[in-house]
């Protein structure tokens, strides 16, 4: 099973890799003045990369017993961003990783802002944490995504590049992927902020050892963000 896991996850990065060299590809024809990459081509390709990556997800997905559903993330669509429970859900998720302000959406670990959406900042940074413990991550913008994370997040759900828009949307597809989509439209608020702990390491109840708000802070975001539960 172990190595079926492994033959899935690379197709999935093998699928994405090919995008991201033909996309960079074609940046460098376009400043040259032309390109011999017929575009209906590109567009077969692109389609079929797509294909493979989804069924890789299904795979990967089967493999973990549903615990995480990454293939949940490509049937996000704008009715469930809008959705005003997701809304403020999204809002305790940036008031725990320290993002809620409007250069929340640029901001790296650490504090510093990056500059530019066209990509994720790749940007590594070493921090010492309240409680001793150094850590070293990439993580960036409104829900501080991992750039591995991201990369996979993009892959599934075909978003291109790291504007608000899509790191919201992105955001919605995570939490989509933790199964806690439905759960949080239908106003349950701790089922859904429990599952989204695995993701986000601030949220209350999350296993990673690293700061966390409490459930009451959460609930008092989420309330006054305008969403409803019972």
């Amino acid at each position: 099973m172990r190595n079926a896991y492994l033959i899935a996850a690379a197709g999935l990065l093998a699928a994405g890799a090919w995008v991201m060299y033909r996309r960079q590809q074609e940046a460098v024809d376009a400043e040259e003045g032309g390109s011999d990459w017929e575009s209906d081509t590109w567009t077969d390709v692109e389609s079929a990369s797509n294909t493979v990556t989804q069924g890789a997800a299904e795979v990967i997905d089967s493999l973990t017993g549903g615990s995480m559903k990454l293939s949940n993330m490509s049937r996000v669509t704008a009715a469930d961003l809008n959705h005003p429970n997701v809304r403020a859900l999204l809002r305790v998720i940036r008031r725990g990783e320290g993002t809620v302000d409007e250069a929340g959406y640029r901001r790296i670990f650490g504090g510093q802002l990056f500059e530019g959406f066209a990509d994720h900042p790749r940007i590594a940074v070493t921090k010492t944490m309240r409680n001793g413990k150094r850590i070293t991550s990439t993580a960036a913008g409104a829900y501080q995504f991992l750039s591995s994370t991201w990369d996979e997040t993009a892959r599934i759900m075909g978003l291109r590049g790291f504007s608000p828009a899509n790191q919201d949307l992105g955001a919605v597809g995570r939490i989509a992927a933790r199964n806690a989509l439905e759960d949080i439209k239908a106003g349950r608020f701790e089922v859904a902020v429990k599952k989204i702990a695995w993701e986000w390491a601030s949220m209350p109840g999350s296993p990673y050892g690293q700061p966390v708000i409490s459930m009451d802070t959460a609930r008092a975001v989420y309330v006054e963000a305008g969403g409803s539960s019972y």
